[in-house]
């Protein structure tokens, strides 16, 4: 009864000449008005690796988010699912009589994006429990893990704070290192520790007294990915990049990425990386692409489930909380949505049968989300 009532949906939302037709042709009849240049999609079976529907699968678009893909498959490759991003107290001085810090404070941020004021709350806390409650010297505020960019290639000017929040190693909400040092201090006075000194910022070196450990990688990138967060993909980008590049930038970043899909055999022809979240103009992917690397991750038990649990659920949760939400495809859609003015993206898994990829590039995008989630419906109907 269930499946009946599914097809009877769905039969409401393709036109009539696309019933009783193939696989293919219902498929293609979802994407009606999107055929053109601007449009890329390619749905693959997951058991046979077989492409049951193909269209310009190798066109160079406009990803939007959907960029974060890459980003997330790259950094679960490169970093691991153990991987945790640290904030560290440092002391610039010495102790005297195991309560007075002679000397100054370093704040050092490594680029968590889940840093907030109840981290810098630990760190205080930490730092109390150790038994200093006087701090002679100021509290510096270190960011240099990362560079002093804060905007992305490509990037139109709006964006900074538009769109993402300034890419500092060293921020809470969005806010500049001075910032974040001052409520570290607030912090430290709530915890009953005294800094005497004024704040500043600078690279600093000095003794580790305290550090906070964010959560594993793999909820770091569900949240970036569900939400669409496009300052915790610039962080994460410039993390592999000092993880695993020549330097805490978008560009070493990027480059880390690219080199991760390239070893795992994720056809690079048409790609362009250039930041990690999608907004740059610069970026490009193709659907074979976006396609293989969901084909990647599902072949691998370790990184496979991780990365399915970054997608957005039809119907459900995230950015597809509002869409699909009826038969065939509600519940049965994991996809990663993107959209600019110019582009939109669907690429995701239906069940554990199907993996697809949709790119829509161009000026006629008011209906693309209505074609994509047509594509997604058919597919889930099977």
């Amino acid at each position: 009864m269930r499946t009946c009532a599914a097809l009877a949906a769905l039969a409401c939302l393709l036109p009539a000449s696309a019933w009783g037709s193939s696989l293919r042709q219902r498929l293609s009849a979802a994407l009606a008005g999107y055929h053109g240049a601007g449009t890329g999609a390619i749905a693959v079976d997951l058991t046979t690796g077989k492409a049951v529907f193909a269209h310009n699968a190798g066109a160079s678009l406009l990803p939007a988010s959907n960029e974060k893909l890459a980003l997330t498959y790259a950094a679960l490759v490169v970093l691991g699912p153990t991987f945790r991003m640290r904030t560290e107290l440092l002391g610039e001085g010495h102790l005297r009589d195991g309560v007075v810090w002679e000397g100054d404070l370093v704040l050092r941020g490594y680029g968590d994006p889940t840093l907030d004021r109840n981290g810098l709350l630990e760190l205080a806390g930490d730092l109390r429990e150790s038994g200093i409650r006087r701090v002679t010297g100021g509290l510096i505020a270190d960011e240099s893990y990362f560079d002093a960019r804060r905007g992305g290639p490509g990037w139109k000017s709006y964006f900074v704070p538009g769109e993402s929040s300034p890419l500092s190693a060293l921020s809470i909400g969005g806010a500049d290192a001075l910032a974040t040092a001052k409520a570290m201090r607030e912090a430290l006075r709530a915890s009953g520790v005294r800094v005497q000194g004024k704040n500043r910022r600078a690279h600093a070196g000095g003794w580790p007294l305290a550090v906070r450990y964010s959560p594993p990688l793999p909820e770091i990138l569900r949240q970036m990915d569900i939400q669409s967060d496009n300052h915790t993909a610039e962080l994460v980008l410039k993390q592999l990049g000092s993880v695993a590049g020549r330097a805490g930038s978008t560009a070493a970043g990027a480059a880390i990425v690219r080199a991760a899909l390239a070893e795992h055999a994720v056809p690079l022809g048409g790609v362009r990386i250039a930041d990690g979240s999608g907004l740059s103009s610069l970026d490009r992917m193709t659907p074979k692409a976006l396609v293989t690397i969901l084909q990647r991750a599902w072949s691998d038990p370790d990184l496979g489930p991780a990365l399915a649990a970054c997608l957005a659920v039809a119907g459900r949760e995230g950015t597809l909380r509002h869409r699909m939400r009826a038969a065939p495809a509600r519940g049965n859609v994991r996809a990663k949505t993107g959209t600019l003015t110019n582009a939109s993206a669907l690429s995701g898994y239906v069940r554990d049968r199907y993996a697809f990829a949709i790119l829509q590039n161009g000026s006629r995008l008011g209906a693309a989300h209505e074609a994509q989630d047509r594509f997604a419906a058919v597919l889930a109907a099977q």
